[in-house]
């Protein structure tokens, strides 16, 4: 990068420092944020968890249900 010679190189050069401030205080401002990031964090696993109709994924309902009967099993196999 050359050094700015005129003002209004160096006037170009301020804004364009400025933004690269604003852009990053914003960034750091949105990481500290944790409500937000846990609203997100929410918001996608929901996203990744239910269909468009909003309804539970079948591999889902699934998985969860074959977890279900086999901790029956166990708890009734080691009562038994």
């Amino acid at each position: 990068m050359t050094e700015p010679t005129t003002p209004a190189d160096i006037e170009a050069e301020i804004e364009t420092q400025r933004e690269r401030l604003a852009e990053t205080v914003d960034q750091l401002t949105h990481k500290l944020d944790v409500k937000t990031q846990a609203k997100e964090r929410v918001a996608e696993i929901k996203d990744r968890a239910t269909t468009d109709t909003g309804r539970p994924r079948t591999e889902l309902v699934a998985t969860a249900t074959g977890v279900v009967v086999m901790l029956g099993l166990l708890l009734w196999w080691r009562r038994r």
